[in-house]
């Protein structure tokens, strides 16, 4: 073992109060690489007090909305200087080919944080004309107040990216954060924070505390002084948080994943459409919230486009991705395989056409074969589930009215993509679909100006986009009484 990690709790990495540790794995050798402190509610406790303390009394407190306009712009460019070591943390942590992040999740991330850098002097109050108060008159303002201690818990999938979307808003609102990174994945975290550290953050604004999801993550939920929690990951866990959170009543933002069609009529352009369902089935090993894994696919042309990306999964190079030309590694961990698999197999049990991949045999690194049904049926488990694997669903529709219908009859709604020729029924369609985000000839177009998030089971609250850093405020109402 080489890491050693530590949680980073006001300014300075620490052990765990109780001094235990967990591994951490390698998905490409299956061997321990290193271990991190497993944290305990007496860590988050220590985290949250110097995450309070800078809200309400220390040099944070103090500062205006240019001035931590400044500092996030700092550490844009700091980020931006260490883009290539965090692309390959995180990379390495979940056996991902390091070009990925470079391409998406870092320069996403920088973005974010430059644009926060924005909106952290934009966030103002407004005055707003009243009948008076029993005859006299008044004025009537607000202002936008920082809603306090966050508790951000983050996935293991885009964990650098992710952690950004959450602390780049909260920061240019003024908040003040414990960061749960994933088990998985705390090593960009931790290297985020200490960037932060030479940014010129106080210490005490970021804490990272490392652990999983039932100690750390439970802690934070339970605790008085934290006044929202951020979390992106699975809809069970996100109803626990909400379950836990809800008796104080806390603030809670979710990000659940989904199940995000990709319809396909037969006037788009045949190489686009192919290109982009490849794009969001394959990106990250299928391992991302927004994956086009539910393919619809107009009848006339759904013979044709199935062998074609059938032809796209055989041609997908799968191994360490750490070896020149290999583009996709192995799921993140034994879990993940096992869960992928098992849903592969319900998929030839309950009558789905298998034209690529299936079932992977268990070796060396948790290696997924990309793998694509077709002649599925909407009711499938693989139609309904989120798998979080390079497993695609192609499903055939006739009609318009139809391929609204099947996208809509899911329980997610978080992304959706509309390939076709025709504007205007690319317009009819995107405003049908129940999603918080339509692409239309083009998968999951991220953007640090544009809000993110689901409905349904995808979630609550959004992400992103200048409404993104509202969500991270309180808006207070001030009234003075002005006599004659």
């Amino acid at each position: 073992m080489t890491e050693h990690l530590n949680h980073f709790i006001e300014g300075t990495p620490c052990e765990a109060f109780d001094r235990r540790r967990f591994d951490l794995v390698n998905p490409v050798t299956e061997q321990a690489y290193g271990s991190s402190a497993r944290g305990t509610r007496e860590d988050v406790e220590r985290a949250v007090a110097a995450a309070r303390h800078q809200l309400e009394r220390g040099g944070w407190s103090q500062l205006g909305g240019a001035q931590r306009g400044r500092l996030l712009a700092k550490l844009a460019d700091l980020v931006e200087r260490d883009s290539e070591l965090l692309a390959d943390l995180d990379a390495n942590a979940i056996g991902r080919s390091p070009i990925e992040p470079r391409r998406m999740d870092l320069p996403n991330a920088i973005a974010n944080l430059r644009a926060a850098a924005g909106w952290a002097n934009q966030l103002e109050g407004r005055t707003i004309p009243t009948g008076g108060y029993f005859g006299t008159k008044t004025l009537s303002y607000t202002v936008r107040e920082p809603v306090g201690v966050v508790g951000a818990i983050v996935p293991w999938n885009s964990p650098l990216m992710i952690t950004v979307w959450k602390l780049a808003a909260l920061l240019a609102a003024g908040c003040t954060v414990v960061v749960k990174p994933s088990e998985e994945t705390p090593q960009s975290a931790l290297h985020l924070a200490l960037l932060a550290q030479e940014a010129g953050f106080p210490d005490g604004v970021i804490n990272v505390v490392t652990g999983y999801g039932n100690e750390v993550g439970r802690a934070l939920c339970e605790h008085p002084d934290v006044a929202k929690i951020s979390f992106t990951g699975s809809p069970e866990a996100g109803r626990e948080i909400q379950r836990t959170a809800g008796v104080l009543f806390k603030r809670v933002a979710l990000e659940l994943g989904g199940k995000s069609p990709q319809i396909v009529f037969d006037d788009a352009s045949f190489d686009d459409a192919l290109r982009g369902c490849a794009l969001g089935l394959f990106a990250n090993q299928g391992q991302v919230c927004a994956a086009g894994s539910r393919i619809l696919v107009q009848r006339s042309l759904a013979e044709r486009f199935g062998a074609a990306l059938a032809e796209a999964a055989h041609a997908v190079n799968v191994g360490d991705p750490r070896e020149p030309g290999v583009q996709m590694g192995p799921v993140a961990k034994k879990a993940q395989f096992d869960r992928v698999n098992r849903y592969i197999q319900r998929g030839i049990d309950q009558g789905a056409t298998l034209l690529a991949g299936g079932v992977s045999t268990p070796e060396q690194g948790w290696f997924v074969r990309p793998t694509i049904f077709a002649n599925a049926r909407n009711d499938m488990d693989i139609a309904r589930d989120e798998i979080f694997g390079p497993v695609g669903t192609l499903i055939t529709f006739d009609s318009e009215d139809e391929a609204i219908a099947l996208a809509n009859d899911s329980t997610y709604g978080l992304a959706a993509t509309v390939w076709t020729g025709d504007l205007a029924r690319a317009h009819r369609v995107a405003a049908a679909v129940k999603a918080g985000a339509v692409g239309i000839n083009c998968w999951s177009p991220l953007d640090a100006n544009l809000p993110w998030g689901g409905v349904k089971t995808s979630g609550i609250g959004r992400e992103g986009g200048f409404s993104g850093a509202l969500a991270y405020t309180e808006e207070k109402v001030i009234t003075v009484l002005l006599p004659a």
